[in-house]
């Protein structure tokens, strides 16, 4: 019966997804503010009672990417798609490496805010902003990574698309950031895109670091397996 009752669970979790998603969805592409400040006020409700209309802000950033994941696998790429999941193993594998690349940018922004309060970044002050940077960058990561997939497809076919796809994701993902800046730091605009900016490039210098790390590894792990 506690087997029942877990699976049962399971299933209504599962199943209550497909409608929170694309709530979830909506409201961080439509409203990233006030899903940013949404996800700071439930960190103070207990922990049965946090996000009850919503996902969480980090399973809705790897909702976002095995989404994201399976579009890959459906568009024609001069890249072999199940090459990375191959090396590493799995398509879990796969998704959990992109959480920790994509995972890097709401960590660097929140990492910025606290620097710049001067606050001392410990586990506890740090989980909130990084929550709240998760609502934000989960449609950064899905946008983006469309467009790279759609300048991917064989005879450049995509590549207008695409190119136009990562530029609205960069113009999205850039003017959510700069507003929240201005809010929380209490900063002019000019200066919150400053901000911005550097802590944009250091954040993707840092993935791709990550993401070649991962793939020495990978490829070092395929070798010895062979």
């Amino acid at each position: 019966m506690k087997l029942l009752k877990s699976l049962e669970e399971l299933l209504y979790e599962l199943v209550s997804w497909l409608l929170f998603y694309p709530i979830t969805l909506w409201r961080s592409v439509s409203r990233p503010l006030n899903m940013m400040r949404y996800a700071d006020t439930e960190l103070a409700d207990r922990l049965e009672d946090q996000y009850e209309d919503t996902l969480s802000p980090p399973l809705f950033l790897l909702i976002t990417l095995l989404l994201s994941q399976g579009l890959s696998g459906l568009l024609p790429s001069v890249f072999d798609p199940t090459e990375a999941a191959r090396q590493l193993g799995s398509g879990s594998n796969l998704l959990i490496a992109r959480g920790v690349i994509f995972g890097v940018y709401p960590l660097s922004m929140a990492v910025t805010l606290l620097r710049w309060k001067k606050v001392r970044i410990t586990r506890d002050t740090l989980r909130p902003p990084f929550f709240s940077q998760c609502y934000v960058a989960a449609p950064f990561a899905l946008i983006l990574v469309l467009g790279i997939d759609l300048i991917s497809m064989p005879r450049a076919q995509g590549v207008l698309a695409g190119a136009v796809t990562v530029v609205v994701a960069l113009i999205w993902y850039a003017q959510a950031q700069i507003r929240w800046f201005v809010q929380d730091l209490h900063i002019g605009p000019i200066r919150a895109g400053a901000i911005f900016t550097g802590t944009f490039v250091i954040a993707t210098i840092a993935a791709l670091a990550v993401a070649l790390m991962i793939n020495v590894d990978a490829s070092s792990f395929g070798s010895a397996k062979i």
